[in-house]
């Protein structure tokens, strides 16, 4: 991938992380809990869920100034669900981004708390923006959807289900990451195409944005469990071989290495196809994007 993209993704991540600076000024919040949530918060990422958002808006003619609030709430929710899913209870991970995971340095108890803040504040957040309201309360409920019991948190349930057994069969394997990894994902494309004023259920736009998500989804999640097994803690920042170690069903483990890297690709070439009907840097960023997702696994 291109030094230019790289540097307009850096550069995307960084007007998020910007904003994010300012989101949790939280006057009657108990200071442990706003350090808690500060420390995920701020533990550095690509800011993936954001800059889609905001890319799928400014494609469709809105400003970053005002699509940065919801977007901000898209990365809280992210975070929430790191911090959660690194638990004891969970997939018990010692690192996130070369740094202790959250209940390693604040304990359990209020590691669940900082998760319960970032959920909760991130909605504060979205609701803040300064579109139509009817534009803005469509986006909020793709998004509390793709994060509730038919998105991430139902696709974590069936993570936890699988863990340990041999068998699930890859049709499953897609449905639950479908849901864990790539809920979220759709949500904030579909959330930028809606505050721009697509129509939220049919609208040509969001069903681009839709099934662009869908793909880099699968994309992301394939090149993730590649990633366990090929990468490195120091390049990643967290533990590597986790999966295997607890006998997680992974699509290197049901495809092998070479037919997931094919399958990403397919995902990723299926998301590029999304973005046929649009013109401007924000399409070719997004077109980029998709392909940097696969090209992590090379």
């Amino acid at each position: 991938m291109s030094k230019e993209f790289k540097q307009e993704l850096a550069a995307r991540a960084s007007q998020v992380e910007k904003y994010l600076e300012r989101c949790l000024q939280l006057e009657k919040a108990p200071g442990e809990l706003q350090e808690a949530m500060e420390y995920s918060l701020m533990a550095g990422g690509k800011r993936v869920r954001p800059v889609l958002c905001l890319a799928w808006g400014e494609m469709l003619g809105t400003s970053t100034k005002d699509i940065l609030p919801f977007a901000s709430g898209l990365e809280m929710i992210h975070t929430y669900s790191l911090v959660h899913d690194d638990l004891p209870a969970m997939d018990n991970d010692d690192l996130r981004r070369g740094k202790p995971t959250s209940h390693k340095k604040f304990g359990e108890a209020l590691a669940i708390l900082a998760g319960d803040g970032l959920l909760t504040q991130a909605f504060t957040m979205m609701l803040k923006s300064s579109f139509p309201a009817e534009n803005v309360l469509a986006a909020v409920g793709h998004v509390a959807e793709a994060a509730g019991p038919s998105g991430m948190v139902g696709g974590q349930c069936m993570d936890m289900r699988a863990t340990g057994r041999e068998s699930m069969k890859i049709e499953d394997l897609k449905s639950m990451h479908a849901m864990k990894t790539g809920a979220l994902l759709r949500a904030a494309c579909c959330s930028g195409a809606i505050l721009a004023g697509s129509d939220p259920d049919n609208g040509k736009d969001t069903l681009n944005a839709h099934n662009y998500g869908s793909n880099i989804g699968l994309a992301f999640q394939i090149v993730d469990d590649i990633l366990d097994v090929t990468g490195d803690e120091t390049s990643l920042g967290k533990r590597v071989g986790s999966d295997e170690s607890v006998n997680k069903s992974t699509y290197p483990r049901f495809l092998g290495l070479e037919k997931s890297r094919d399958l990403a690709q397919a995902a990723s070439d299926e998301a590029k196809a999304c973005l046929n009907d649009y013109h401007g840097p924000s399409k070719d960023f997004l077109y980029m994007l998709a392909q940097y997702i696969v090209d992590r696994a090379s």
